[in-house]
């Protein structure tokens, strides 16, 4: 509800990627930190946030509620239905250096990839 009244207001921000933590919506938490660091850089609250949300995405492991979770949350659903992300996905099998070229050269699909991974959808190795 803070939000809805002061963007700007960087703690609610923080405990906004709190609790969305706590929920294992680790690409939700994630972007919450982040938009209270581009409010105020050297937040702590968000600085911590974001490190633990990293280390636990970092960790792996497959978790199947938290990706089940993130296969209901509809932006997720609109990711993988982007047919873009669609072939940069079976160009990851197929052809990995074409899509690691893909990843370096548009953020956009950067951006959507890190956030499947994240959610929990894909598993780095």
């Amino acid at each position: 509800r803070s939000l809805e009244l002061d963007k700007t207001y960087v703690k609610a921000w923080a405990k906004k990627g709190d609790i969305e933590f706590f929920m294992k919506e680790y690409h939700k938490s994630m972007d919450s930190y982040k938009a209270g660091l581009q409010l105020e850089p050297d937040n702590s609250l968000c600085k911590q946030g974001l490190q633990k949300t990293m280390m636990k995405i970092n960790e792996g492991g497959e978790n199947q509620e938290r990706s089940a979770h993130a296969m209901a949350d509809p932006e997720i659903q609109s990711i993988l239905q982007d047919p873009t992300i669609r072939q940069v996905l079976n160009d990851f099998q197929d052809n990995p250096k074409f899509a690691q070229a893909a990843m370096m050269n548009d953020k956009d699909i950067r951006a959507k990839i890190e956030k499947l991974i994240a959610a929990g959808v894909l598993q780095v190795k």
